[in-house]
Parts: structure tokens; C-alpha cells; sequence
């Protein structure tokens, strides 16, 4: 199974960043250009311990329905949200957040699988690589609005 890291360096607080990471608005700012929106759950503000978001958005050309709960909330330091319905075997995305330098080292892992038989570690592979430009973009947009203060 593929797994993801992927480090980022705010120069902002620790609570702002983990904040900022859990904004559903903020989440889809980031992803305007897969027009992605939000159809059930938790629709704006800031998703918390054990709630749960529905996506729509289209990747590849096709349309892409998920749900995703938060399985652990430590805040400001962790969160993860795992999917809980959608087309991946397993998405597994762990938050973390730490003081570094006079500000935050943001670390993304995420585990995904794909799941789909003999093409799987193919698929795999895509998927990662993927979501890696997704979250590079995703933090991008967290990095800019946590500095803007």
C-alpha cells in the first residue's frame, strides 16, 4: 500500500495551522479546480472529533462521491480522517502538527490503496502519486492563509 508524506514549514502558529487543516471551507478553496463540493455532513466551518464529510468532486474525468470521518482528534497536535464510503479500498490520512522554527512543521501521511484486483499496484501507484500534487496544492493554499495572519 502506497503511503504518502509530506512535510510542510508554516510560519504560523501551531493552533492556526490545525485549524486551518480542518476548515471545510478552506478544503474547498483548494480544490476549485476539480469542482469539488460538499453534499453531505458537515458543510462549512470546522469538522471535529467523530464527524463526518461527503465529497463530490471529478478527477480523471469521472465523478467521484467519498465520506470521510475524523478517527482521531488531538488538537492542535493530530487528526485523522479515514474514508468511510467511496471508490478507494483504504484512505488513511494522518494530520500532524508541530512547532518548528518559530512556527509549524505540518506533516501529511496518508495510506491509500485502490483495491482493484490484478491492476491494483498500478492503480495504486496513480492514485498516490495523484493525491501528492492534490495535498502539494491543499497545502499551498493552508501555508498562504495561515501567514496572511
Amino acid at each position: 500500500m502506497p503511503v504518502l508524506r509530506i512535510v510542510t514549514d508554516i510560519a504560523a502558529p501551531v493552533e492556526r495551522c490545525f485549524d486551518l487543516s480542518r476548515s471545510i471551507d478552506l478544503h474547498l478553496e483548494s480544490m476549485v479546480a476539480s469542482k469539488e463540493r460538499v453534499v453531505g455532513g458537515v458543510t462549512s466551518g470546522l469538522i471535529g472529533a467523530d464527524q463526518e464529510v461527503s465529497w463530490q468532486a471529478r478527477h480523471f474525468g469521472i465523478q467521484w462521491h467519498m465520506t470521510s470521518r475524523i478517527t482521531a482528534f488531538e488538537p492542535p497536535h493530530r487528526f485523522v480522517d479515514e474514508m468511510v464510503r467511496g471508490p478507494f479500498a483504504t484512505l488513511r490520512h494522518e494530520h500532524r502538527f508541530e512547532a518548528h522554527g518559530g512556527g509549524t512543521r505540518m506533516t501529511d501521511v496518508v495510506d491509500v490503496r485502490m483495491g482493484w484486483g490484478p491492476i491494483g499496484p498500478v492503480a495504486d501507484v496513480a492514485a498516490a502519486a495523484y493525491l501528492r500534487r492534490l495535498l502539494t496544492i491543499r497545502n499551498g493554499v493552508i501555508r498562504r492563509r495561515a501567514e496572511e495572519g
